[in-house]
């Protein structure tokens, strides 16, 4: 596993195993992600989104406590995967990174509590599942625009996107941030440490 500046998240890189018959690997492994992050990954909910090219899903991300974590892994065609810190106070706040997930890297990518997740389908049927330790709930969760210039997300220029009337409807981080829907670094912290081992 590989942390990504903007954190806590992880890059995952198994180690696909080949021959006549086809590929099989690991994408998850409790023992490994919990030595490595620290925490067990409490599985609430797996989701399956199946994309057209130029699908963007995102900037969504969910109050902390208790937030909601995922790993998440393209099992056909190739998505651009962007994290966002989101965290008011963080020495990353407003920095983003972005990682390519595709059926021939088999990367999976772990999102923790408090951070925004997006991501732009760069291939037709691009299938996503993701591992959530929260269920779906409306009231905690909120989107950002993913066009944002404050985050300056560099997207794809030769893919047009397509996205849902709540995610092109969604607003910027700083009126988020004026109406206190973000999470805090604090408050993240603070809820990472009562996750730990």
């Amino acid at each position: 596993m590989r942390a990504l500046d903007v954190g806590p998240a992880w890059v995952v890189e198994p180690t696909v195993h080949q021959d006549a018959r086809g590929a099989f690997y690991e994408w998850y492994r409790a023992a490994e992600f919990g030595a490595v992050v620290g925490q067990d990954f409490r599985l609430a909910q797996a989701n399956c989104s199946v994309s057209r090219r130029g699908t963007l899903r995102g900037i969504h991300f969910a109050q902390v406590p208790p937030g909601q974590a995922k790993y998440v892994q393209c099992l056909r065609g190739a998505v651009l995967d962007v994290v966002v810190d989101v965290r008011v106070g963080s020495p990353t706040y407003c920095r983003w990174e972005a990682v390519r997930l595709d059926d021939d890297n088999r990367r999976a990518l772990y999102i923790g509590e408090g951070l925004g997740h997006a991501f732009l389908a760069l291939t037709d049927d691009a299938t996503v599942s993701y591992l959530c330790s929260e269920g779906y709930a409306p009231h905690r969760e909120h989107g950002i625009d993913p066009f944002d210039p404050e985050l300056g997300i560099d997207w794809p220029a030769d893919v047009e996107p397509l996205l849902s009337e709540k995610d092109a409807s969604a607003p910027s981080l700083a009126e988020l941030e004026r109406l206190g829907l973000l999470p805090s670094y604090a408050e993240a912290q603070a809820h990472y440490a009562s996750l730990r081992r």
